[in-house]
């Protein structure tokens, strides 16, 4: 099949998700433009390692690798981006199972020589069965997936989505790999915005590069019950404001803020409007998506303060690592 070679990350950390991490590496097998290959490392967990190994022992488009680098998910994508041998890095959650044309969509949209990287729609799977009425659909970042307020169809983006994202291969050549100590590391803090780090870096070092979400490349990703609460939301706005204070401290703040300036100005404010009209109306959960927007945006910016006041102290450190290192790390 035409178009570039591309290999897939899947990062994981937990026996706990055997079993999604079993359906995600099926749902790679099972796509209509196949993977060159599926790269599964796994963070600092050897009883993990050794079981995945022996799973996938016999296969030859699976490969099991021991991260690398010191905990966390960026130094365990580094890991697999080191080890790739394609010329494009695609990345998909261990909890999430991608659509049959996700990375046939990818594939069309790397035609284009500028295009470096290329991100898709990442859909909740809740484990009640539905969304709960009070969560508003502009803070679905909180569990990993597509918000509102992000542009429809394929488009040019600042940044893609880390749990649903391709690269060119000379993307980290030119910019390096994620930076390590910004994002998620196992069970602690659910901090995030290693990619959008990673994307701003890109644009400067190449300022031609074009990076693009494509809403038709679509990934499933299952929010446990434990993320349904308000104390979880609460929990990531807070740590989402520490990780924009690290990226603005790395990229500096017009970019780092850039894209959310647009969101909180206009997405938010509508999204409390049409939260009072539901109440209004007496529509379920109205009320309590317009005061989680509110609360949302007070969490984060809290975040954000005490995220910059650390920095400025000297008390956070990340650093971006050449992939290669990641090989020998």
């Amino acid at each position: 099949m035409s178009g570039p070679g591309i290999s897939v990350v899947i990062c994981a950390y937990t026996e706990d998700r055997w079993e999604d991490i079993l359906a995600a590496v099926s749902s790679v097998r099972a796509q209509s433009r196949p993977a060159l290959e599926t790269l599964l490392v796994v963070d600092h967990n050897q009883t993990l390692l050794d079981r995945l190994g022996k799973e996938y022992k016999e296969a030859d488009d699976v490969r099991v690798l021991a991260n690398a680098g010191p905990r966390g998910l960026s130094a365990g994508r580094n890991t697999g981006i080191a080890a790739a041998r394609g010329e494009v890095v695609a990345f998909l959650d261990d909890d999430a199972v991608a659509e049959r044309d996700w990375l046939r969509h990818f594939t069309e949209a790397y035609e284009d020589p500028r295009v470096l990287a290329v991100g898709g729609r990442t859909v909740p799977v809740w484990a009640s069965g539905r969304r709960p009425a009070w969560f508003p659909e502009e803070f679905d970042w909180v569990v990993g997936c597509t918000y509102r307020g992000l542009p429809p169809g394929r488009v040019r983006v600042r940044n893609v989505l880390g749990g649903n994202a391709s690269f060119r291969r000379s993307a980290f050549d030119a910019a390096g790999g994620f930076a390590t100590g910004i994002g998620r590391d196992g069970d602690k803090r659910p901090l995030g915005c290693e990619e959008t780090e990673l994307c701003i870096r890109l644009s400067r070092a190449r300022p031609d590069a074009v990076l693009l979400i494509d809403d038709r490349a679509v990934i499933h990703h299952r929010v446990p019950e434990v993320r349904e609460h308000f104390r979880y939301f609460r929990t990531r706005a807070y740590a989402e404001g520490l990780s924009k204070a690290l990226v603005a401290r790395s990229v500096g703040a017009e970019k780092g803020l850039e894209s959310e300036r647009r969101y909180a100005t206009r997405v938010l404010p509508a999204g409390v409007a049409r939260g009072l009209r539901d109440a209004l109306l007496a529509r379920p959960g109205g009320a309590g998506r317009a005061g989680a927007i509110v609360a949302g945006v007070l969490t984060a910016a809290g975040g954000y303060v005490v995220g910059s006041v650390r920095a400025r102290r000297g008390g956070t450190t990340f650093r971006v690592p050449a992939v290669e290192e990641a090989a020998r790390e």
